[in-house]
């Protein structure tokens, strides 16, 4: 992964400000002789050393030529990355322990651009070609090892075309992040609250959805669950219906930090399995963090933001 020392690192910052969407230009780009290219001027100035010697015409007529190759190779390494854009794309949101993926699209609004590669450090690259006034795409991983935002750092992006004589470079912040969420961990579900648990006491039971008793037959909605579709009713010619079931429950579920039991961190993983698990059983369920709370809920955005809740927790947004 892409080190430096803080003066570098202020000095990228200036000469290379972080945005989204970047366009390689003089400015931007770094251009040094390879190993290769280190060993090449060394045996030209052997060449030359031996054509002086010797006073060979052919041993300065091959030596001049090597050297105007390498001239010319500058030029056409330099413009293998000059005019390129790039543009950081969304990024999924993944669990603690996982790895994180970022996706880095590539323009080129002219013509082709051969053997790029792009990496966090110049030892791991990944090389492509962009199409001439065409688009490629690189998805790059990292491990994604605790919950929070997970910042990409500065992105090489490197040629040695055509020749490999010369390395053109740039590091590059395209501001790119994923959110990590907490690691599930299975336990059982927490108690009721306080409040609920009067409620069940005096006998006042309330019917929620939930997976043990069939109810009935509903019409379907964007969103339901494609395991509770009746396809029986459907070649009947009766439309797409939903199988309902129901348990019974003194309250929807409120899924409380301050009940569970050890760390912070293993907490937060129970809360997230439990989220997960009345999410998929489509069960009603709210989420109590110390003083935020979110409402009662179901359904794909409610999950997502109490797992989002659940990352953040305690860290700054």
């Amino acid at each position: 992964m892409y080190h430096s020392g803080w003066l570098q690192r202020g000095w990228l910052d200036r000469r290379i400000p972080a945005a989204r969407q970047l366009e390689l230009n003089q400015r931007r780009i770094f251009i040094l002789p390879s190993a290769a290219g280190v060993t090449f001027a060394v045996t030209l100035l052997v060449m030359l050393l031996a054509a002086i010697n010797y006073q060979n015409s052919m041993a300065y007529a091959l030596t001049f030529l090597l050297g105007a190759l390498f001239v010319v190779a500058i030029l056409h390494t330099y413009r293998n990355l000059a005019g390129l854009q790039l543009s950081a794309s969304n990024n999924s949101a993944v669990f603690s322990g996982e790895q994180a993926a970022f996706t880095v699209q590539l323009h080129s609004p002219q013509r082709a651009r051969l053997a790029i590669a792009l990496g966090w450090s110049a030892d791991a690259l990944e090389c492509l070609d962009v199409p001439g006034d065409g688009q490629a795409e690189c998805r790059l991983s990292l491990p994604a090892s605790r919950r929070g935002w997970l910042l990409a750092p500065r992105l090489r992006v490197e040629s040695r075309y055509p020749l490999g004589l010369l390395v053109a470079w740039s590091w590059l912040d395209l501001q790119q992040r994923v959110l990590v969420y907490p690691a599930p961990l299975s336990c059982t579900l927490p108690p009721l609250a306080a409040g609920q648990q009067a409620e069940e006491l005096d006998g006042r039971r309330a019917r929620a959805e939930g997976v043990d008793d069939f109810a009935g037959l509903r019409a379907y909605q964007p969103g339901d669950a494609l395991q509770r579709l009746d396809w029986k009713a459907y070649s009947r010619g009766q439309g797409l219906q939903v199988r309902q079931f129901q348990a019974l429950a003194g309250h929807d579920w409120c899924l409380d930090l301050a009940v569970m039991q050890g760390d912070l961190e293993s907490r937060l993983s129970q809360l997230c399995h439990w989220v997960l698990q009345l999410s998929a059983q489509q069960q009603p369920f709210a989420l109590r963090l110390g003083g935020l709370e979110i409402t009662t809920g179901s359904g794909a955005q409610h999950r997502e933001q109490c797992l989002q809740a659940l990352a953040l927790y305690g860290k700054a947004a």
